[in-house]
């Protein structure tokens, strides 16, 4: 049967609760080291979050100019298009008397006159309508150019302002993102490090009471058992037994040759030490706060309902699981509902 603490324990778990103090202390030292680097990095990314900021403002602003832009072009290609039309007619008459008058029409003209003084009007009408009709369509051909470039030119800008605008929008939404997960992983570090306070104080707290029961022990004066709190040891706590582990049920099975001895992993008060339905002989340890540990599929129980427990106390012995091979049940319980174990013992 387990007995209550003697001086010898009382100081291997004062010596555990201050070396969890330290390493607590340095965890919170590190997050604060963290949280510096952080904030500069956060800082740097508010900087380039702003900058995105104005590129967005800017590609706004380029692209109402071009808007207004594109609009005068479409303005200017609805005028040439109506100009286009408006020659229409002039020209399919100038290329009509063209095609009646055949390759040499114009040369006829000059033939069916009488006389120099008309030859000489006939000339100056010839070289007149040539020049005209030349003129006429030189100058079509320069409007249908001049539409295709106008055309072509509006597109492609249309097609780099889009470009422009989705590019900075995308960079202000990255830049945003950045910013909030900074900001997110600030505040987890901020919450460790008050969690980690609130856990060093307690341990703290508990330190000096064993320190009070030592001294009260080397006096000769009785000493009463002092609880360690045991959220102040998640991922620390030492594995019940050594094996490799699978997962079932709410908890783990541990593979250990049958016979193993099985440790407490914390300190506490024996809240059930019998058989289970299910997990054969089990043992249930409190470690106050809502704080529970079992312990399955046990061969031999070797401590009482109400004894008290020091971590690393020997409970019972590996025995086997329902399905046959030797192994240990382990579970841990807070505020009644099973957590995962892995989260709270020692990485391996």
């Amino acid at each position: 049967m387990a007995q209550s603490p003697d001086r010898a324990v009382t100081d291997a778990t004062a010596r555990r609760v201050n070396e969890r103090i330290r390493a607590l202390q340095a965890e919170a030292d590190r997050l604060a080291s963290q949280s510096r680097t952080l904030l500069g990095d956060l800082r740097q990314l508010e900087i380039q979050r702003d900058i995105a900021a104005e590129t967005v403002k800017t590609a706004n602003a380029t692209l109402a100019q071009t808007q207004a832009a594109l609009q005068q072009a479409t303005d200017r290609l609805t005028a040439l298009d109506q100009q286009r039309e408006s020659q229409l007619p002039d020209l399919k008459v100038r290329l009509v008397d063209i095609y009646k008058r055949g390759r040499g029409g114009y040369a006829r003209m000059l033939l069916d006159v009488h006389g120099m003084r008309e030859f000489a009007r006939a000339l100056r009408a010839v070289a007149a309508l040539t020049t005209i009709n030349d003129t006429r369509i030189s100058e079509h051909r320069r409007t249908l150019a001049q539409m295709r470039q106008e055309r072509d030119a509006m597109q492609q800008r249309t097609r780099e302002l889009e470009a422009a605008a989705k590019g900075a929008d995308r960079a202000r939404l990255a830049s945003q993102r950045a910013v909030a997960a900074r900001e997110a992983l600030l505040t987890q570090i901020d919450q460790r490090r008050d969690l980690n306070a609130q856990l060093a104080g307690e341990l703290d707290v508990a330190y000096r009471r064993l320190q009070d029961q030592l001294a009260n022990a080397a006096a000769g004066r009785p000493a009463e058992a002092v609880a360690v709190p045991l959220a102040s040891f998640r991922g620390a706590l030492d594995w019940p037994v050594a094996g490799r582990f699978t997962r079932a049920r709410n908890g783990i099975e541990i593979s250990a040759p049958e016979g193993t001895p099985v440790a407490a992993v914390h300190p506490g008060t024996v809240d059930y030490a019998d058989a289970f339905s299910g997990f054969g002989n089990m043992v249930i340890v409190d470690h106050g706060g809502n704080y529970f540990s079992l312990y399955g599929y046990l061969g031999s129980i070797d401590v009482a309902r109400g004894d008290h427990v020091d971590a690393g106390a020997q409970l019972g012995r590996v025995g086997t699981a329902p399905t046959g091979p030797p192994s240990l049940y382990f579970e841990l319980r807070v505020d009644g509902r099973s957590v995962d174990p892995l989260q709270w013992l020692k990485p391996r």
